[in-house]
C-alpha cells in the first residue's frame, strides 16, 4: 500500500499593488496601505506577504555589500498583514530596526526604505499569501477565548485576527496583552480602543510598558513592567481551554550561531520567555500558536 500523498503546497501568487498611503504609527514604524486594484485576494488574517528588496535600485549598493559579507544572495523580506480581508486595502506594518554594534550583525536592508522612503504612489512587487499563524476553521468548537500575547510590531498579525473575528461575529472572547517599551511605541492604540468600545463583551486590551517609570497618567489599561508569569496568570484563568497566539521578538539565527560558536546558550527573547511562562502555568503546547519576529 503506497503512502498517502502529501497535500499540495499552495503556489504563491505575484502581485503589483500600489502604495495608496503610508501612516506613521511611531517615529520608527509605519503602516503601508496597498491597493491591489480590485484583483481577487485570498488571504487569512494572520498571514504574511513577501517583498523582494532587489526591485529597488536605491538598495542595490547596500544589497551588494550585505551579499558580499554574508556570502549569499539577499532573500525576500516577510511582513505580516495588519489588515483584515473585509477591509478595502491590504496593510502591512513595518518597523525600522536600528543597527546596534555588538547586538545586531547587519544593518536592515528593506525596512528603512519602507518606513521612511515616501513610497506613496509607488508600485511594489509582492508575493503571497502564506503562513500558518491563523485561527483554525473550527475555532468556535475548540475554545471561546483567544489570548493574544504580543510585543511591538508583532501585534500586526494579531490585530488582523481580532478585527476579522469581530467582523465575522465569531463567538469568541479576545484578551489582547500588548507589551512595548514606551508609550510612544504603542501601535494601534486608538483602533484597539475603538474595537474594545464597540465589543466590550468580546475584547479586552491591556498594555504593559517595560521602560516607563510612571504609567498612572495613561489610564487603567496600561501597566508597567514585563509580561511575566504573574501578569499572564492574572489574565488567563481558563488555561485548559483557551488558545494563545504569541508573537514578538525571538532568538535570531545569528544568535543561535553565536551561541554554538561560543558554547553559551542564546539569551531568550520575548517569545521564548512568554512560551516558558505559559508552559509553567500548565498551558499545553498544542494550545499555543507562535510567530517569531527578529
Amino acid at each position: 500500500m503506497s503512502p498517502p500523498e502529501a497535500p499540495a503546497r499552495k503556489k504563491l501568487l505575484e502581485y503589483a499593488p500600489t502604495v495608496a498611503s503610508v501612516r506613521m504609527e511611531t517615529p520608527d514604524t509605519a503602516t503601508l496601505f496597498l491597493d491591489f486594484g480590485g484583483v481577487p485576494l485570498d488571504y487569512k488574517p494572520g498571514q504574511f506577504l513577501n517583498i523582494d528588496p532587489h526591485q529597488f535600485r536605491e538598495l542595490a549598493p547596500l544589497a551588494a555589500f550585505l551579499q558580499e559579507q554574508k556570502g549569499r544572495r539577499e532573500m525576500f523580506r516577510s511582513y505580516s498583514l495588519s489588515s483584515a480581508p473585509h477591509e478595502p486595502l491590504v496593510a502591512i506594518t513595518v518597523k525600522d530596526e536600528a543597527f546596534l554594534p555588538g547586538l545586531t550583525r547587519y544593518p536592515a536592508l528593506l525596512a528603512p526604505l519602507l518606513v521612511h522612503g515616501r513610497l506613496t504612489g509607488a508600485r511594489l512587487k509582492v508575493s503571497g499569501f502564506m503562513g500558518p499563524y491563523v485561527l483554525p476553521d473550527d475555532v468556535e468548537s475548540r475554545t471561546d477565548h483567544i489570548v493574544h500575547v504580543v510585543a511591538g510590531s508583532g501585534a500586526a498579525p494579531n490585530f488582523s485576527i481580532v478585527k476579522d473575528a469581530l467582523h465575522r461575529g465569531l463567538k469568541l472572547r479576545h484578551t489582547f496583552l500588548f507589551s512595548n517599551k514606551m508609550a510612544a511605541d504603542m501601535l494601534y492604540r486608538e483602533a484597539l480602543e475603538a474595537l474594545e468600545a464597540a465589543h466590550p463583551d468580546q475584547l479586552r486590551v491591556v498594555h504593559t510598558l517595560t521602560r516607563e517609570t510612571d504609567t498612572s497618567h495613561l489610564g487603567p489599561r496600561v501597566r508597567k513592567g514585563r509580561v511575566d508569569q504573574a501578569f499572564l496568570e492574572e489574565f488567563i484563568p481558563d488555561r485548559e481551554t483557551c488558545l494563545v497566539y504569541a508573537c514578538g521578538p525571538a532568538i535570531t539565527p545569528w544568535d543561535r550561531r553565536k551561541a554554538l560558536e561560543t558554547r553559551t546558550p542564546a539569551s531568550p527573547r520575548f517569545l521564548e520567555t512568554v512560551v516558558g511562562h505559559l508552559h509553567t502555568l500548565g498551558i499545553h503546547d498544542k494550545r499555543i500558536k507562535r510567530e517569531a519576529y527578529g
